[in-house]
């Protein structure tokens, strides 16, 4: 799996979140949770999602720099020993 494969696996996990999501329309470096209107609980859910979805763990004390898809992407590039 590449970058591009990673990030349409993380929309697909944010659209379980927020169907209403468009691909298009994300911008990567501007903060994630503002673009699509999640709550604290649906960001909870997303990062869920993505730990199930790829067996990454997210320790609650990384969250806080989650912020853009940017950051979501390169944080689990990491974490997958795609870096």
């Amino acid at each position: 799996m590449d970058r591009h494969g990673l990030r349409k696996i993380v929309i697909a996990t944010l659209r379980t979140i927020a169907p209403e999501v468009d691909e298009e329309e994300l911008i990567d470096s501007e903060a994630l949770r503002n673009q699509v209107d999640l709550d604290s609980m649906d960001w909870l859910n997303f990062l869920i999602g993505l730990h199930e979805g790829l067996k990454v763990e997210i320790p609650e004390a990384d969250y806080a720099g989650l912020v853009t898809l940017n950051n979501v992407l390169d944080y689990l590039c990491i974490k997958l020993g795609m870096a």
